[in-house]
């Protein structure tokens, strides 16, 4: 990923025979849509052909799921993509992280906090199924990547 396009650092890859743009949106977590919409706008693409792929504080690390659709579920990030494409339409894969330590903790503050042994272990587990899952979605197999791979 060597280029800044769209607010984003983006780069292209070949996965599962496709060619893919890849996006790390530079904006604030909070504002990923505004790369994610202007780039599906310059490049025509509709919702269902992007992979949106994020981290969950509801699951446990290493967690992983898997959808065609859905709600924010509380993520401002991927409400600022459903905003910003006008749709729930898009897949995505989520990786678990844990929730953070007690109520009061400030979110933003825990997700780039540093992980315990244990749960980067576990994070790197799945990021090695997420990576398969990734083949799987590219190739038009969702279904096969929620049933192997969410859990």
């Amino acid at each position: 990923m060597d280029r800044l396009k769209f607010h984003a650092l983006t780069g292209t890859a070949e996965i599962a025979g496709q060619r893919c743009l890849l996006m790390k949106p530079n904006t604030y977590m909070n504002l990923s849509g505004q790369a994610v919409g202007e780039c599906a706008r310059f490049f025509r693409v509709p919702p269902e052909r992007i992979l949106v792929i994020s981290d969950d504080v509801s699951f446990p690390p290493g967690m992983l799921r898997i959808r065609r659709k859905g709600s924010a579920g509380g993520q401002k990030g991927l409400k600022s993509i459903i905003e910003h494409l006008g749709t729930e339409e898009f897949p995505r894969v989520k990786l678990g992280v844990g929730q953070k330590p007690h109520p009061d903790a400030d979110i933003a503050d825990w997700v780039l906090s540093n992980m315990s042994t244990d749960d980067l272990k576990a994070l790197r587990a799945a990021c090695g199924d997420a990576c398969k899952a990734i083949e799987l979605i590219v190739r038009g197999e969702i279904e096969q990547a929620m049933a192997k791979y969410s859990h």
